[in-house]
């Protein structure tokens, strides 16, 4: 029982120094201890059935009704697979279960945690398709993915396990053959041939990750985000893009529908993390551009527009460079 709010809690450290601004009504940091408080509290509910005693003085609903909160909550974050790590994640989860409930016990709720109220949160609107998009190529199941795997905010790479249906005929036999050795290697200790093994195994395109204390042989893709163009690393809120990117996936399973590739060899596709459309939230966070010049679709356009109207993120300049320019001025030198 617990086992998922176990495992965050432990996951995460005790919280540290911070400003007055930035702490809520729990004591917490709102930048990620918020999430280890919750899931605690969460956890703590499950063996006593017991809520927090400082609760009462955030929200308007009796004890009997905040324990009503925490057995749902409980059983939301337990069916959460992978559980909220950030305080959106936390958050929306907070807001999705209580839905039916009071907006000042809600608030009250969240501020307690220091957790995101909901007219803060981007209200997303794109599920995954029910129905096969048309010009869909093929799609990628990957395992969770490295943060430090995320180039820019409309680049990722990430690996597909070759026990996936897909890629289990189309290993190459050189790679198969090196991964066995590999392993027989380490089981002899012998770690210079099998970090020569693995060399080779990474120069085919492939890696040996390890997952949940188990090898697994993966296939690399890099993957483009399709339709968006993200402000590079060097142009103003690049940075910024990168880092989102990396807070929405880090450490999750994607679902990528893969529709074309592009002169650099990544897959350009459409990616879902936890069905949410990645691309959606960039745009309606003003982190990346509507890539017109390859992509049509009107609600990109509309998500756009809402950013620009909000002007949230790079909108909130008022002449952003937009980054083909940028790359164009560049390469000639402007």
């Amino acid at each position: 029982m617990g086992n998922v709010l176990r495992f965050l809690c432990g996951q995460c450290g005790k919280p540290a120094a911070a400003d007055s601004d930035s702490i809520g009504h729990h004591g917490v940091n709102a930048d990620n201890v918020g999430v280890s408080a919750l899931a605690h509290d969460l956890y703590n509910f499950e063996i006593t059935n017991q809520v927090p005693q400082e609760l009462t003085k955030h929200v308007v609903s009796s004890r009997k009704a905040q324990a009503n909160w925490y057995k749902k909550l409980s059983e939301a974050w337990r069916q959460t697979k992978p559980p909220p790590k950030t305080p959106e994640e936390a958050s929306r989860l907070v807001v999705q279960t209580l839905k039916r409930h009071q907006k000042a016990d809600v608030e009250g709720l969240l501020a307690f945690y220091g957790l995101p109220l909901p007219h803060t949160l981007v209200e997303l609107t794109n599920g995954v398709p029910s129905s096969k998009p048309q010009g869909l190529k093929f799609e990628l199941h990957t395992l969770p993915v490295d943060v430090k795997a995320v180039a820019d905010g409309d680049t990722i790479t990430v690996y597909v396990s070759t026990r996936d249906a897909k890629e289990s005929s189309n290993v190459p036999s050189a790679v198969q053959v090196a991964a066995v050795e590999r392993s027989k290697a380490r089981a002899k200790r012998n770690y210079d041939m099998a970090d020569e093994l693995h060399r080779q195994i990474i120069d085919s395109g492939y890696r040996v990750l390890l997952v949940q204390n188990e090898e697994i042989l993966a296939r690399k893709y890099r993957i483009r985000l399709r339709g968006i163009d993200a402000p590079e690393s060097k142009m103003p809120f690049g940075l910024e893009a990168k880092e989102e990117l990396a807070k929405i996936v880090q450490n999750k399973c994607l679902r990528i529908l893969v529709f074309d590739e592009d002169r650099y060899g990544r897959s350009v596709g459409d990616v879902y993390c936890n069905g949410i459309f990645v691309q959606e939230l960039m745009l309606k966070k003003g982190l990346a551009w509507h890539y017109k010049a390859y992509d049509q679709r009107p609600e990109f356009e509309k998500w756009e527009k809402e950013a620009q109207a909000k002007r949230v993120g790079l909108w909130s300049s008022s002449n952003p460079e937009m980054p083909w320019e940028w790359r164009k001025d560049r390469r000639e030198g402007r």
